[in-house]
């Protein structure tokens, strides 16, 4: 069974390839198709004429030479007979002229003394007078009217006829003046014969010059695909992001001029996606480190901020009533940036791809309920979560996710918030469902975008608008995926599906990372550093509320 498996396996890989191989060359088989119909229809056509010319050349000569030479005996013997021969006289005289060289059958008929009908035949085996056509009978016998352009009451009359597969010319003659009448039969097989012999050497001749005109075709198409095969495989390469790809260039033709703009084009390529990176590079730096300076100074503001607060809820009432709302906002949007600066700092971590997972065996339901009993979120979310449904992920990333998809929902939907946990194949799916009015369709497709408000009217709302895009970003890292629809019934669904295992993930990029650092070593002929980072143990962000809808 093993076998029967593995050769079935075997003729379907063999099959796929020579699929794969018939797709590839699709235009070299479009080619070769051309250039076998152009030499067989090229092919067929001259030995059709060939043939035709040939066989009208054959039979016309034939035909002429035969009828020639009867006439020439009707004169000769048949005329030399009595007006009323006898049977002897007629048979001797028909024996007399299929002597021919022409080789044919001779019949005579005439009328004796008494005036019955006597047959002379040279081969009454082969031939008698039942092979002869009725209508050339008739026309033969016929007397014709005497006019200036015809000076002869009777003409020598044939036609070509078929016995079985052979074919036959009859021809019949009156002897003017009173006489007999004479009908000669000659058997065409042997130019029958010749003639399939021609059609047959024509044949031959078409299927070799069809073979010729497909080895031709093929080399043809691999003289002129070479160029467009080398096209295509650099055309692979620059997508895949080899930029440095260039093609040699050789001749003046229509394909050298189109190498020599594909180098043109890829120079230009890699120097636009250069300037790009260096740019984008640069605005990363800028932020991270812009992120990096500002966490000093609001290290010190947060605490004053701090103090502040903690003023404000005192039962003294030591801060003056008029100040107090400015406080309040000073120390509410002192948290804001606070936030806003640790989601630009994970942001950047993504986009300089150094975001690690430390990963860890968690159990989903007690991270969710972990992560709303944090935000004293209990009493306005139903969790639907079995305990036992575990996945080896990043807690931490994880709780990212949770605290806005949750935070979102309850900003922007209003309570409940259904959380519910489900196992499918070896994914984890959390759906996060409120009771809103839901998500605008205009705005769906960019709920997952940075900075994007659906409002712009509230340019200064709570949310930062990093945080669903954080939250993707960590359902990329893991593997997964994080999506949002509109539920049928009402409010907006968002669905996270996680592997249960992660670790697959990080193994494989561990592989493509040192790998890469491979290739930069023998790139660079020194060795590579791993200037990569781990994500930090520490609590992050609670969320960024106040998310676009």
């Amino acid at each position: 069974m093993t076998q029967a498996q593995d050769k079935l396996r075997g003729w379907a890989a063999a099959r796929r390839t020579i699929l794969a191989g018939l797709r590839f060359t699709s235009l070299r088989l479009r080619l070769v198709v051309v250039f076998a119909l152009v030499a067989l229809t090229a092919a067929v056509s001259a030995s059709g004429i060939a043939y035709w010319l040939n066989r009208e050349a054959v039979l016309t000569r034939t035909r002429e030479a035969v009828l020639r030479d009867f006439q020439q005996e009707m004169q000769n013997r048949a005329s030399a007979l009595a007006v009323h021969p006898t049977q002897d006289d007629l048979e001797a005289a028909a024996r007399q002229m299929a002597n021919s060289p022409q080789g044919f059958s001779v019949l005579l008929i005439a009328e004796d003394e008494t005036g019955q009908t006597v047959v002379g035949n040279s081969d009454l085996d082969d031939f008698s007078l039942d092979d002869v056509p009725k209508s050339l009978q008739k026309a033969v016998n016929r007397e014709q009217e005497l006019t200036s352009g015809n000076k002869h009451p009777y003409h020598l009359y044939w036609q070509q006829i078929r016995d079985g597969d052979h074919p036959y010319l009859v021809g019949g003659a009156k002897v003017i003046g009173g006489g007999p009448t004479g009908y000669m039969l000659k058997s065409l097989k042997p130019e029958a014969e010749d003639l399939n012999s021609l059609s047959w050497s024509l044949g031959i001749a078409t299927g070799l010059a069809l073979i010729g005109s497909a080895l031709l075709a093929q080399a043809a198409a691999t003289t002129v695909l070479r160029p467009v095969h080398r096209l295509g495989t650099a055309a692979r390469r620059l997508g895949e992001g080899k930029l440095d790809t260039r093609l040699r260039v050789s001749g003046t033709d229509e394909l050298a001029d189109l190498s020599r703009t594909f180098n043109r084009a890829a120079e230009a390529l890699e120097k636009r996606v250069a300037d790009m990176s260096a740019r984008d590079e640069a605005s990363r730096r800028f932020v991270a480190d812009m992120s990096h300076e500002l966490r000093t100074p609001l290290t010190a503001i947060t605490a004053v901020t701090e103090v502040l607060e903690e003023e404000l809820d005192a039962e003294t009432g030591s801060v003056d009533p008029m100040i107090e709302p400015a406080v309040r906002l000073v120390v509410s949007e002192t948290r804001r940036l606070n936030d806003l600066v640790e989601n630009l700092m994970e942001v950047t971590r993504f986009d300089a791809g150094t975001a690690r997972l430390v990963l860890d065996h968690v159990d989903i339901a007690d991270q969710i309920t972990a992560c709303i009993d944090a935000r004293a979120w209990l009493d306005a979310v139903d969790l639907d979560a079995e305990r036992g449904i575990t996945a080896r992920l990043d807690p931490r990333r994880l709780d990212v996710i949770l605290a806005n998809l949750i935070g979102n929902a309850l900003k922007h939907g209003g309570s409940p918030v259904r959380v519910s946990v489900r196992e499918e194949g070896d994914d984890v799916l959390i759906e996060v469902q409120d009771h809103g009015p839901g998500i605008p369709e205009e705005v769906l497709p960019h709920v997952f975008d940075r900075f994007y408000k659906a409002s712009a009217s509230r340019p200064r709302s709570e949310g930062s608008g990093l945080g669903l895009s954080i939250a993707l970003e960590n359902a990329h890292i893991h593997g997964g995926e994080l999506t949002a629809a509109n539920s049928p019934d009402s409010g907006a669904v968002f669905t996270l599906r996680l592997p249960q295992d992660a670790s697959v993930l990080m193994e494989e990029e561990d592989r493509r990372e040192r790998g890469s650092r491979g290739d930069r070593k023998k790139k660079n002929g020194k060795s590579g550093e791993d200037d990569g980072c781990r994500g930090s143990n520490g609590k992050g962000s609670n969320g960024s509320k106040g998310e676009a809808r």
